[in-house]
């Protein structure tokens, strides 16, 4: 029996560059709390996530920067685009996430942004550390030399 995808899950942002710049550790997933308009604007893929952070203050998680698009039929009760959003994680979660950005100078960098198949809004985010211009270097040169290896291959086949 094939399995159709739920329609409710559904991906709305990317940070791609985040694997390019940082080494990703380990990755949670965090609710986030939203008005109507952001909701209603994310349900038309408004939204980007490549310059955004999170960080933990006053013992609560944020989100930085995100921009999600204005929705046109909210005139007056709109939202600011790049307000400052709350996540929602576990005290445990919490706790580590402080730990790793206080302690170990990790930073917490957004991945993904999508509805999960019960149709909420969850955000993907990566605990990380930057790489150097040379980590990047020797990334790229291994993604290069994977890409020619399975032209390689498939060419021989």
């Amino acid at each position: 029996m094939v399995q159709h995808a739920d329609p409710n899950s559904k991906l709305i942002a990317e940070n791609r560059r985040a694997r390019f710049d940082f080494a990703i550790e380990s990755d949670i997933e965090a609710g986030i709390v939203l008005t109507g308009s952001e909701v209603k604007s994310l349900r038309q893929g408004g939204s980007n996530i490549a310059e955004s952070y999170a960080s933990v203050e006053g013992g609560e998680l944020w989100l930085i920067n995100g921009y999600i698009a204005p929705y046109r039929e909210a005139k007056t009760w709109g939202h600011d685009e790049r307000r400052r959003r709350k996540l929602l994680v576990s005290r445990k979660e919490l706790a580590r996430l402080w730990a790793a950005t206080a302690r170990e100078g990790m930073t917490i960098v957004p991945l993904k942004l999508y509805f999960n198949d019960r149709g909420m809004v969850k955000l993907k985010l990566g605990v990380a550390k930057g790489k150097t211009h040379a980590d990047k270097r020797e990334s790229s040169a291994k993604r290069d030399w994977d890409r020619q290896k399975r032209r390689l291959l498939k060419q021989n086949q």
